[in-house]
């Protein structure tokens, strides 16, 4: 397939003005300027003539919980939270997510590619995440990424859950004792594992803790619920004292800390800022926290938590930060190149380079406002959304 035109963002360098993409097998093979273009098609390759649009990378929700709690289903098709043990690190959402769920297609005219999709944040552990692609029947030929992260949760929510039960944890003490507990098993696994290996010896896996060697390898990261400034604060200092890598999620109150927050060097994931402040730990949401934190030196993405902000909203959420003070240019970043970094896959996607994977959205103008129309989405070199189709 050839793309003919337009305005190429790259996210790689300089904006491409009438340029041309080629794609093959599912690849970016060839970018460039349009006079640049020598090759003739062959017969049968689609060729597509963008005359004013934007074409971009395809954009990536870095956090979300699309067909794990399915909409309009209600207990049915909610699948988020294991709500009866608060240290689950061994269930999977690939397990729970249905692609069916209506948000898959509402993503694909939004010009998502590729979402993070995994539990929620009722329990201190809640299991693995998931990076998938919007496109597909068979959860199995979506993902990207499984396991991708961890999910580990702070305040509010597993304190809610679990002191209604009668149990722990109850406080922000126990949250953090509890995770300590559960990683310090981990790696005392991990070095009995090592440790018969390096003996000839045979070793008992329990799938309850081989889950957490990527965690400790740093494969893949913590991927922490946060959002007040103390319990972000908690979160660093255990990643620090485990030696993990981490990525802030929410990270609500970051703006009042980003200066401290880039001296550490962990990524945040910011949003849903469309969401109601309807706790007491999120009355510092504010859609400045973004350029925040950007101005601040951390690498930052936006998520709509969806279905907390429906999945479709999230250019507009990233526009909303751009009118708050994140730079337009760090605004396209924040939903393809950061994103993709963030979620461990930059070398794959994010930008617009050969080699990458072809996943593009293309727009008729700046998907950050709300009249903006999606033309084409495009996954894998395959156009799995059309205008008007």
């Amino acid at each position: 397939m050839y793309i003919l035109g337009g305005i190429i963002k790259t996210m790689a360098g300089e904006d491409i003005e009438d340029g041309y993409i080629h794609l093959v097998n599912g690849k970016i093979a060839e970018i460039g300027r349009r006079d640049e273009f020598k090759v003739h098609p062959a017969a049968h390759e689609r060729v597509l003539k963008i005359q004013d649009g934007i074409i971009m990378p395809g954009i990536i929700e870095a956090h979300c919980h699309m067909g794990i709690t399915e909409e309009k289903k209600g207990m049915e098709g909610d699948d988020c939270n294991e709500t009866v043990d608060p240290i689950t690190p061994w269930l999977r959402a690939i397990d729970a997510v249905n692609t069916m769920d209506a948000a898959f297609d509402d993503a694909l005219r939004a010009g998502i590619t590729t979402a993070m999709i995994g539990p929620g944040s009722s329990n201190v552990v809640g299991g693995q995440f998931a990076l998938l692609k919007t496109s597909g029947r068979r959860v199995d030929d979506l993902v990207v990424k499984a396991p991708a992260a961890m999910k580990v949760a702070f305040g509010e929510n597993p304190k809610v859950n679990y002191s209604g039960q009668g149990k722990s944890p109850s406080t922000r003490m126990a949250i953090a004792g509890m995770l300590r507990k559960e990683l310090s098993r981990a790696r005392q696994y991990a070095r009995d594992k090592e440790n018969a290996a390096r003996q000839g010896e045979t070793f008992q896996q329990d799938f309850t803790l081989e889950c957490w060697l990527p965690v400790l390898n740093k494969e893949i990261p913590l991927k922490a619920h946060v959002h007040r400034v103390d319990d972000i604060f908690t979160a660093i200092r255990i990643a620090r004292e485990f030696d993990l890598n981490m990525t802030l999620d929410h990270c609500s109150e970051g703006h009042l800390i980003a200066e401290e927050l880039a001296a550490e060097g962990f990524p945040a994931i910011v949003g849903p800022d469309f969401a109601s402040r309807s706790k007491i730990e999120v009355q510092n949401v504010a859609f400045k926290t973004a350029g925040v934190l950007n101005r601040a030196g951390v690498m930052t993405a936006i998520t709509t938590d969806h279905p907390v902000s429906l999945i479709q909203s999230l250019p507009l959420c990233v526009g909303m930060a751009v009118k708050a003070g994140l730079p337009m240019e760090e605004g396209y970043k924040a939903m393809t190149i950061y994103a993709a970094d963030i979620c461990g896959v930059g070398d794959r996607m994010g930008s617009l380079e050969v080699g990458k994977d072809a996943n593009l959205a293309i727009f008729d103008g700046n998907p950050m406002e709300v009249f903006t129309e999606t033309l084409y989405t495009i996954i894998d070199g395959e156009i799995v959304y059309e205008a008007g189709k």
